[in-house]
């Protein structure tokens, strides 16, 4: 029967993609013509394993999980985060990967493979990646620039008596101190002095961009080094680099997490962070920030997934893989706020002040919170040093996995001309050049105002939200999502739980569509630090990074309808692939949506018909 369906198939197998990713399999190039090179696969399942907990667990599940269950009623913030975790997260989080598995292709090709008219999907997720790349990659530059501070026993935003300190700097207080002494509501601490006037030198507005930080831009020439060599060779480099950088955070996380718990008023901040508060449970934004932090800790929506996935052997048990991924990044993110609530009650013990003073998200709890808390325990420079190792190598491993991501995208829509020596390390170097041209603009005067932009609006989750809807609209109502449970069947043998089938049909698109809705309602502009208030061509700035993304979905299909030739009927079919038997206008429901399924996809990838074990 195997036999007979390549017979059968043999006209369409040029165009098919093997299950290892050699595309053309039929085609034998002359022998003056260059050959084109492998696509490549993982050496095992642990490389794909590491790449994907390297590229999920990163700088959000240090900074934002923690403090998010603090804000959001302690314990009480898990029930919404657990309910969109089973309904959003792990759906979408196993859809991605099983596709890139099953088309052996990247973020852009695999829509084309199942329906044409959904390829925008591709486009829309790989501009996120893009505006990804020019800013998270900022984050690793501060931390090299902090690490290299720390290698001095006086830690410099630990005193008031630097060049960049000014008249109002005032020395952390300590519990034999009253802070209520001083009356000077312009006092500023030497760690904030340190951030602002040192480290990022922040002029008065994002009108006022001033000159480039020179420091701050090697760092950022540091870091892009390091994120080009761990990938410039495929999944050969990706795969061994991830042995270090997906395992030594975790390292530092138990050594952290041992040092907090052993300092005194750790109870205090432990308390603060799983305290239950059920009443918040009735508070829309609670929900809304749950179901934003599912999407951002699972690197969902950024065809990042797809491309891993699309190195793995065919038969790989990816449904149990997806599991014990989803497991251990939010156990990891639930484990990290033992780590950092500790160290936050520490300082509300040594200061005196309640833990609502201290308690930071993002990048306010990683240079201004934590540098803080380590100058106040012995051997400071030691574990400020841990401290933005962690930092640098939870960052890069999800930057380089970000660029791997947009690299395979555009070698898989165009495999003849980069899968040639030397050429996709070319492009690699391109891109990287670009993006780090692009991250020079944040690393001026004004930068961090533009980083602030980009961090709002270009990795929205309004953006992450739409691209979830259509994802599962496009798989589970187009292609069908019994005929996408038959090709997960054909993968590792069996079908998995009609859960996930019933997400992918009615929960996560109708929660997604719900969480799209409250997030344009409940919509805020951005504020720096919550009192600078952006020039309107900022916020037209930011919107039109929102909208780059998301435009690319209804782009790309009024692209493919307005190019087909034709009357409605016949452009229908031409930009789908194949026209169905139409029924009458009395016919049933189902049998339109079975119409339309056959309208909006492509044919079943041909690799499926190929027995590659004998």
């Amino acid at each position: 029967m195997r036999n007979m369906a390549i017979l059968g198939e043999k006209s369409d197998l040029k165009s098919a993609g093997h299950p290892n990713g050699n595309n053309r399999i039929m085609d034998v190039p002359p022998p003056s013509e260059e050959k084109m090179e492998e696509r490549g696969q993982w050496s095992n399942k642990l490389e794909f394993v590491l790449s994907v907990a390297g590229s999920i667990i990163g700088l959000g599940n240090m900074w934002r999980f923690p403090y998010l269950c603090y804000k959001n009623g302690g314990g009480a913030f898990l029930i919404p985060y657990m309910i969109f975790l089973f309904t959003c997260g792990v759906p979408v989080f196993f859809l991605e990967v099983a596709l890139g598995q099953y088309t052996s292709q990247g973020g852009i090709t695999c829509w084309r493979k199942i329906s044409p008219l959904f390829e925008g999907l591709g486009y829309g997720t790989q501009v996120i990646v893009t505006l990804l790349n020019f800013y998270y990659i900022i984050v690793l530059a501060w931390g090299i620039f902090y690490l290299y501070f720390s290698f001095s026993w006086d830690l410099p935003w630990s005193s008031c008596n630097n060049t960049w300190n000014t008249e109002n700097c005032v020395e952390f207080q300590r519990r034999n101190t009253s802070a209520a002494q001083t009356v000077n509501l312009n006092i500023t601490s030497p760690v904030i002095e340190f951030w602002e006037r040192r480290a990022l030198r922040i002029s008065p507005g994002i009108d006022h961009m001033g000159s480039l930080n020179w420091d701050l831009a090697l760092c950022l020439l540091i870091a892009w080094v390091m994120c080009y060599f761990c990938i410039w060779k495929g999944v050969k480099s990706t795969g061994k680099v991830v042995y270090f950088t997906a395992t030594f955070p975790y390292l530092m996380l138990i050594v952290l997490l041992i040092r907090g718990l052993t300092l005194p008023g750790a109870g205090i901040g432990i308390q603060f962070y799983l305290y239950p508060d059920l009443g918040r449970l009735a508070d829309p934004q609670v929900w809304m920030d749950a179901g934003t932090q599912i999407f951002f800790s699972y690197a969902i929506c950024l065809g990042s997934l797809t491309a891993l996935g699309s190195y793995n052997k065919y038969n790989n048990n990816c449904y149990r893989d997806c599991l014990a991924l989803c497991f251990l990044n939010s156990s990891t993110s639930f484990v990290a706020g033992f780590a950092i609530f500790s160290i936050l009650g520490f300082m509300s013990y040594e200061q005196n002040v309640p833990i609502s003073e201290v308690a930071e998200s993002g990048p306010g709890l990683a240079f201004i919170a934590y540098p803080r808390a380590v100058s106040m325990m012995p051997f400071s420079p030691l574990w400020a040093a841990l401290f933005f190792v962690m930092i640098v190598f939870l960052g890069l491993d999800s930057q380089f996995v970000c660029v791997e991501s947009l690299v395979t995208a555009v070698v898989d829509m165009y495999p003849t001309v980069f899968r040639r020596k030397n050429r996709r390390e070319l492009f690699l170097l391109g891109v990287v050049l670009f993006s780090f041209l692009m991250g020079l603009i944040m690393l001026m005067e004004g930068g961090m105002y533009v980083f602030q932009l980009f961090d709002y609006y270009a990795a929205s989750g309004m953006c992450l939200l739409l691209m979830s809807i259509f994802e599962t609209v496009c798989i589970a109502w187009v292609y069908g999502a019994d005929r996408f449970y038959d090709n997960i069947e054909d993968m590792i043998g069996y079908r998995p739980g009609p859960y996930i089938k019933y997400c992918w049909l009615f929960f996560t698109p109708a929660t997604c569509i719900g969480t799209f809705a409250f997030s344009l309602i409940k919509y805020t502009p951005l504020k720096y630090n919550n009192v600078y208030v952006y020039p309107w061509w900022g916020y037209v700035i930011g919107w039109l990074l929102a909208l780059s993304s998301m435009v690319c979905i209804p782009f790309w299909m009024a692209y493919k309808i307005g190019t087909a030739h034709g009357t409605l009927k016949e452009v229908s079919g031409e930009v789908t692939g194949h026209l169905c038997s139409r029924g009458q206008p009395n016919q049933s429901v189902e049998r339109l949506l079975s119409c339309l399924r056959e309208r909006l996809q492509l044919m079943k990838p041909h690799h499926c018909f190929i027995n590659t074990t004998s």
